[in-house]
């Protein structure tokens, strides 16, 4: 009996999916890391003529996208476009690779075939947002060290910086203690809901695509459309929790708590504040999130 239960528990394992997941976010952040880069240095970037932004000589300040990519590539090259991108690959690989593992898990403990088959779209936010949860607290620390070394500047001689990402995670250890490694969560624990926007109306929308045509999986072309819509949605709506987030893992500035982050924000830049960095975000992520569900419907049909 108990050897039966085992092999049931073991059998609702999804590792498939986690697998299909580690290599979507993966390929995604190598190719798409530069557009990251920029949307971080713009979140927290202030106005140029507050006196946050004189306080900061070193940190550059850019007119738009395509002034922050040559910026960049002038003083650094390629090498600088892809600062950070060791823990962005590992972060995205890792939590994408969990994220659906858990979704997956959730929804195979917790329903028959056929209620999986007809999953409603309550249930599908309820074990997105469940899976979310669980992958930003484990998560975490690794977005702060990607952050941290998106945003090392060469004339910054006030703070410190980081060699590589284990160097990262030394430093910011000895000398702020875990506490730092968690900061930002309250803000992140908001962004749960943007993979649960994005990821139940993907599945959503997929299923409702499957039956419609009668069909086991969905064209590539459309998990495009379908993938790169549900994450234009997840943004929109998100955006603000994610510069919050952003803002208080920056090492050049002092933010109390996300209450601060956000007065301080309004009072600098009001409404439009909350925005900054929205249009290389949407650049990078609705691309990667394509690029992501593309090689991940992949892989899953691949090894199943």
């Amino acid at each position: 009996m108990n050897n039966s239960l085992f092999s049931r528990v073991l059998s609702t394992i999804q590792y498939h999916q986690f697998i299909a997941g580690l290599f979507g976010g993966i390929i995604s952040s190598i190719i798409l890391h530069p557009f990251d880069l920029i949307k971080i240095r713009f979140q927290v970037t202030e106005t140029k003529s507050t006196n946050h932004h004189e306080s900061l000589p070193y940190r550059p300040y850019y007119k738009n996208f395509l002034d922050a990519f040559r910026s960049i590539y002038r003083e650094h090259g390629l090498y600088g476009l892809y600062e950070g991108v060791t823990p962005n690959v590992i972060g995205n690989g890792i939590s994408w690779g969990l994220y659906l593992f858990i979704y997956n898990t959730i929804i195979v403990l917790n329903n028959n075939q056929n209620q999986i088959k007809n999953l409603t779209f309550q249930s599908r936010i309820i074990y997105s947002t469940l899976a979310g949860l669980l992958t930003t607290i484990l998560t975490n620390p690794i977005w702060v060290i990607k952050t941290r070394m998106c945003l090392q500047y060469s004339k910054s001689k006030s703070v410190v910086s980081y060699q590589n990402m284990f160097d990262a995670f030394r430093k910011i250890y000895q000398l702020e203690g875990i506490k730092a490694f968690y900061k930002d969560l309250i803000p992140g624990l908001f962004g749960i809901f943007h993979g649960t926007i994005q990821f139940s109306s993907y599945e959503q929308m997929k299923n409702f695509y499957m039956n419609l045509f009668h069909i086991t999986y969905c064209p590539t072309a459309i998990i495009f459309i379908f993938s790169g819509l549900s994450k234009f949605i997840a943004v929109i709506t998100t955006y603000p929790s994610q510069l919050i987030r952003t803002r208080l893992q920056d090492q050049h500035q002092h933010y109390n708590n996300a209450t601060d982050v956000i007065k301080k924000t309004y009072q600098q830049d009001g409404i439009n504040g909350f925005f900054k960095g929205i249009r290389p975000a949407l650049y990078r992520v609705i691309p990667a999130s394509c690029i992501t569900f593309v090689v991940y419907e992949f892989v899953l049909r691949t090894i199943i």
